[in-house]
């Protein structure tokens, strides 16, 4: 019997030959997925798997399970490494996802070049793909290129030049397409069975895979979000367009820690490693009101950035609270605190705060830094030079112990940090606000 493709809802699992808008069964809208029909009488393969599944495999101890050294590929790049946790894995299905023009057909380029393997290009001809890498400076001798779209042809090109594969590279898996589904490119069922082969090809093979795939303006149409529960390692590569910084992260990892945070500057001549990133997010002028350092972690690494903020009188009724690089909410809850512990006036006040370099700092520990410059605006009077705060502000006013302390203070002595305004010193608000008297 051949295999034809069918809609399964994927709230309730209703079956349908045809796409419907709204499941009947359960009522859901979009929840019909295209997926391929089970073999009623599959070919022997599907037979013998049967068989095995049935009566040859067993339970056993964990204790007697034996496990075997894994020797990582390693990419050529560091910080690449790092984020994966030493290297790439033979067998590996990697997914790189991230916005459009970010850079991660740069990166890929970067890594293959220094491995070599096939690189299969679904949105690029091999005279693109040979003119990025002749602007990229990388070496082409190890690139194998392939134009294709099709899965199947995809693995049969890659079995074919096995003996020179090390690594498969598919750009992107949004373009991908297999004969088994009557789908076009880029819908969730195509996407989804594409990438089913592709692992069962990587896992057979012994071959690390590593998929390009766009991050959409929902996240989970045709995007990463419905492949992360199938491959091993989903890395996301995130920046400004405009800005050179570039920070590789880790969601998932089958294989190694998922808060390593690798970070490149990207340049004309592709991805470059930023040994010292601290040195790229600090500015020459730290004597200016308004502007503090903060120590923040990106996974294990600690950073030191600085937060600048301005305070102008507002012209409208209600006065502004804009942050760039920081959560809006938790900016309009830090003046709050600064209003209600400190008396400041700041209601008639426009209030501006930005983390300088493009960075986006989330976590706690920068609150005590944003408190301080919203101060040093408002009194327009600067810190003290080489003065680094971290800290959490409590809706009481108090400064509260954040994670990794010793090792935000560490990173700041080295840099030569020698005022270090933190909770080991100050308890409240208040006290660091003396600062500047």
């Amino acid at each position: 019997m051949s295999p034809r493709s069918q809609f399964i809802c994927q709230q309730c699992g209703y079956k349908s030959p045809s796409f419907l808008g709204r499941c009947p069964n359960c009522g859901s809208w979009n929840s019909l997925v295209e997926s391929v029909e089970t073999y009623q009488n599959g070919p022997a393969w599907v037979k013998k798997n049967k068989r095995d599944r049935v009566f040859g495999n067993k339970a056993i101890q964990l204790s007697s399970v034996k496990v075997s050294k894994v020797n990582r590929i390693t990419t050529g790049i560091k910080e690449v490494d790092q984020v994966l946790g030493g290297g790439l894995v033979p067998g590996s299905l990697v997914l790189l996802a991230g916005d459009p023009g970010i850079g991660k057909s740069t990166l890929t380029l970067q890594i293959i070049s220094n491995i070599g393997g096939l690189y299969v290009s679904g949105e690029e001809s091999p005279a693109q793909v040979k003119l990025r890498a002749e602007r990229l400076k990388v070496r082409s001798e190890k690139i194998r290129v392939l134009a294709e779209t099709n899965v199947e042809a995809i693995i049969e090109g890659s079995l074919a030049s096995l003996k020179d594969t090390s690594l498969l590279i598919v750009d992107s898996i949004q373009t991908l397409w297999s004969e088994e589904l009557s789908g076009a490119p880029g819908a969730i069922g195509q996407v989804r069975e594409s990438t089913l082969k592709l692992l069962e090809f990587a896992k057979r093979e012994h071959i690390p895979v590593i998929l390009i795939g766009h991050v959409t303006k929902e996240g989970t149409i045709a995007g990463p979000k419905t492949l992360e529960h199938i491959v091993d390692t989903v890395l996301y590569l995130e920046g400004e367009r405009f800005q050179s910084l570039r920070l590789l992260r880790t969601s998932k990892n089958r294989f190694g820690p998922v808060d390593e945070v690798g970070v490149f500057s990207m340049e004309d001549s592709g991805m470059k490693e930023v040994t010292n990133p601290s040195e790229l997010f600090l500015g020459k002028d730290k004597c200016a009101a308004g502007s503090v350092v903060i120590a923040t972690l990106e996974g294990t690494r600690p950073l030191l950035v600085e937060v600048q903020a301005l305070t102008v009188a507002s012209q409208l009724p209600l006065p502004r609270r804009v942050g760039t690089g920081i959560n809006n909410t938790r900016l309009q809850m830090l003046v709050a605190i600064l209003q209600k512990h400190l008396r400041l006036p700041l209601g008639k006040f426009d209030i501006f705060v930005n983390v300088a370099s493009g960075i986006k700092v989330f976590e706690p520990a920068a609150d005590l830094g944003i408190c301080l410059s919203i101060i040093s605006s408002f009194k327009n009077k600067p810190f003290s030079a080489q003065t680094v705060a971290i800290g959490e502000v409590g809706l009481l006013g108090e400064i509260r112990n954040v994670i990794g302390l010793e090792r935000r203070i560490k990173e700041a002595k080295k840099l030569g940090f020698e005022n270090i305004i933190s909770p080991r010193i100050y308890n409240h608000i208040k006290d660091t606000s003396k600062l500047l008297n």
